[in-house]
C-alpha cells in the first residue's frame, strides 16, 4: 500500500502550475542585526514613546555609550529636582518620621488596649449585681405573667358563673365583664386607703393627746349636772 502512495506523491511533485502559488513573498527575517537602534524625533511616523528623555535615559541604560546618548542631558534640571525632593518629602518619608509614627501608632494601640482592660474591669466588677438584677426581673417577669394567668382564669371562672358558658377572652361580653370588675377593685381600694387614712390619724399622737383631753371635759359636765341636782335640791329642802 505504501508503494501507491509514494508514486502519487511523486506525480504531484512533477506537476508544476503555470502562476506563483502566492503573489507575495515576505522578507526573510535578518537575525543578529548590529548597531542601535534610534529612531528620528523629527520623523512624523515616530511613535510618542521613541521620544524624550525617558527613552534616550533607555537607550543609554541598554548600551551606554554606544547609543550616542549625552549622559549630562539625562541629569535633571534645578526645578525638576526640587519637585522630586517635594514628592519624596510626601511620598518616601524618612526614617526617623517612620519611627515616630510607629511609635505614635504603638502609643494609640497601647491607650486603646488600657482603656479597653478598664471597662473589662470594671463589668466585671458589676458582674454580680447584673447577675442578680437580671434574675431579679427574671423572676419578676415570671411572677408577673404567673399573675396575669391566675386573673385570667379568675376572670374567666366569674364570666362562666355569670353567663353559664364557656366565654372567649377576647369578646365583647368577657371585655365588659373586666371593665366593670376593674371599676369594683378600683373602687375597693380606694375605700381601703380612705380606712387605712383614717386608722392612722386616730393613731397619731396628736390625735391621741385630744381623745385624752376629751374624758376630762367629759368628767367636768357629767359633775355639774351632780352640782346642779344639789342645788335643785335644796330648795326642796327649803321647802322642807
Amino acid at each position: 500500500m505504501a508503494a501507491p502512495i509514494s508514486r502519487c506523491c511523486a506525480h504531484w511533485r512533477s506537476l508544476t502550475l503555470s502562476f506563483p502559488a502566492a503573489g507575495y513573498h515576505a522578507r526573510p527575517r535578518v537575525w543578529g542585526l548590529g548597531g542601535v537602534y534610534k529612531p528620528d524625533p523629527q520623523d512624523p511616523r515616530t511613535k510618542e514613546w521613541h521620544k524624550g528623555p525617558q527613552y534616550e535615559a533607555k537607550l543609554y541604560g541598554r548600551h551606554g555609550a554606544a547609543s550616542g546618548v549625552d549622559p549630562s542631558k539625562l541629569w535633571p534640571s534645578p526645578q525638576r529636582l526640587r519637585e522630586i525632593e517635594e514628592d519624596e518629602k510626601e511620598w518616601y518619608p524618612s526614617l526617623q518620621e517612620m519611627l515616630d509614627r510607629v511609635e505614635a501608632k504603638e502609643r494609640e494601640l497601647q491607650k486603646k488596649k488600657e482603656e479597653r482592660d478598664r471597662i473589662i474591669a470594671a463589668n466585671l466588677a458589676k458582674m454580680p449585681q447584673m447577675v442578680a438584677d437580671w434574675r431579679r426581673e427574671k423572676r419578676e417577669l415570671k411572677q408577673k405573667q404567673q399573675d396575669e394567668k391566675d386573673r385570667r382564669e379568675r376572670l374567666l371562672a366569674q364570666a362562666r358563673e355569670k353567663f353559664g358558658l364557656n366565654v372567649d377572652y377576647r369578646s365583647p361580653k368577657f371585655q365588659e365583664m373586666v371593665k366593670e370588675l376593674e371599676k369594683q377593685e378600683k373602687k375597693r381600694r380606694k375605700l381601703l386607703k380612705k380606712e387605712q387614712r383614717e386608722e392612722a390619724l386616730a393613731t397619731s399622737p396628736a390625735a391621741g393627746g385630744v381623745t385624752s383631753n376629751t374624758p376630762v371635759e367629759g368628767a367636768t359636765s357629767a359633775n355639774t349636772p351632780k352640782g346642779g341636782a344639789v342645788t335643785a335640791s335644796n330648795p326642796t329642802d327649803g321647802t322642807l
